[in-house]
């Protein structure tokens, strides 16, 4: 069983001793029949491949009655507090020894969430198609673990939780995340002059994969939509000032990369708040080539991303992480 695996296993024996003691741990979490839910997972993006799993195991969960008590449980963690920013679920990863049923669980939690998520979307008033493309991030992050691991899953839950917890939007190209600056990027935009510092409010960027390229216009579009979006729909917050904590913004790019390069053009909106002074290769390597343990010297070279991102490897460079700002 389920539960039995976890129980196993310190780190998740901990975490589920922290859910039981984490308040209310029980809401109505009914998941889809096997006839319903092929349908909520393809209006979810979720992979055809990964359909027929999905529905087998579901059987076998509802078999469960530990399972599905878990469930229950995480579902309620989940959409407590529901919109506070940095008060969301993070799931952990379950064990291989967990089998399909573990693997998939963090699935069937944000599909048994969803009347949930969708109730405080439709209090904010958020556009239908607003909701359903950032829903549907769910689907594109079980085609990242596809595309790396060859099964069906998530490789990082926590993610998708922002998600489902009305932290995080998709509006055109760009994905963005309310949040609070850090100590850092906080006194790097104080010391700019800006009446904002740690802890105030801010739209963190994020740019999805299998999304087009990111051109000037497309992330102009996404600024405006966004500025427009949160002014409706959070007319009680104030985001004056967009933050990006990413590998593209390493300036050790535009050593690579044309001036007019989409990459280059879009680290140029932004002021450099920090950088990372720990490597991170394997952040560049998997967002470019779909897995961050390929051997360096097997890296294709077939666009200008490619070849920047593996040459400067091969040269003996790192690459590190950006943090960056800029005004909305």
């Amino acid at each position: 069983m389920l539960l039995e695996t976890l129980r196993a296993d310190a780190r998740l024996a901990e975490w589920l001793r922290h859910l039981d003691s984490d308040g209310d741990t029980r809401v109505q979490a009914t998941l889809p029949d096997a006839d319903e839910l092929p349908d909520v997972l393809l209006d979810l993006s979720v992979p055809h491949e990964d359909i027929n799993e999905l529905v087998a195991q579901r059987a076998r969960l509802g078999q469960d009655p530990e399972a599905t008590t878990l469930l229950e449980r995480c579902v309620a963690r989940l959409v407590r507090d529901m919109g506070e920013i940095g008060k969301g679920w993070e799931p952990p990863q379950f064990p291989a020894s967990a089998g399909p049923l573990g693997r998939l669980f963090p699935v069937y939690v944000f599909v048994a969430a969803l009347p949930y998520v969708r109730a405080y979307h439709r209090e904010r008033g958020i556009p239908e198609e607003v909701s359903r493309r950032t829903l549907a991030d769910l689907g594109r992050h079980m085609a990242v673990h596809r595309r790396r691991r060859g099964t069906g899953g998530l490789l990082f839950p926590w993610w998708i939780a922002l998600h489902f917890h009305g932290e995080l939007f998709q509006l055109g190209r760009l994905q963005f995340q309310r949040a609070r600056l850090g100590q850092r990027t906080g006194r790097a935009v104080a010391a700019a002059g800006r009446a904002h510092g740690p802890g105030d409010l801010c739209l963190s960027l994020h740019i999805p994969d299998f999304s087009g390229p990111l051109s000037p216009s497309a992330c102009e579009r996404s600024l405006t939509l966004a500025r427009a979006f949160f002014a409706r729909h959070y007319p009680d917050e104030r985001h004056e000032i967009a933050v990006c904590h990413s590998w593209l913004l390493d300036p050790q790019l535009k050593r690579y990369l044309p001036a007019d390069s989409n990459i280059v053009r879009f680290q140029n909106r932004f002021e450099l708040a920090y950088q990372d002074t720990t490597p991170d290769d394997g952040l560049p390597v998997g967002f470019v080539f779909g897995d961050p343990e390929l051997p360096v010297g097997e890296l294709p070279r077939r666009s200008s991303v490619e070849r920047a991102v593996g040459d400067h490897l091969r040269s003996g460079g790192h690459w590190y992480g950006g943090h960056g700002w800029f005004a909305l």
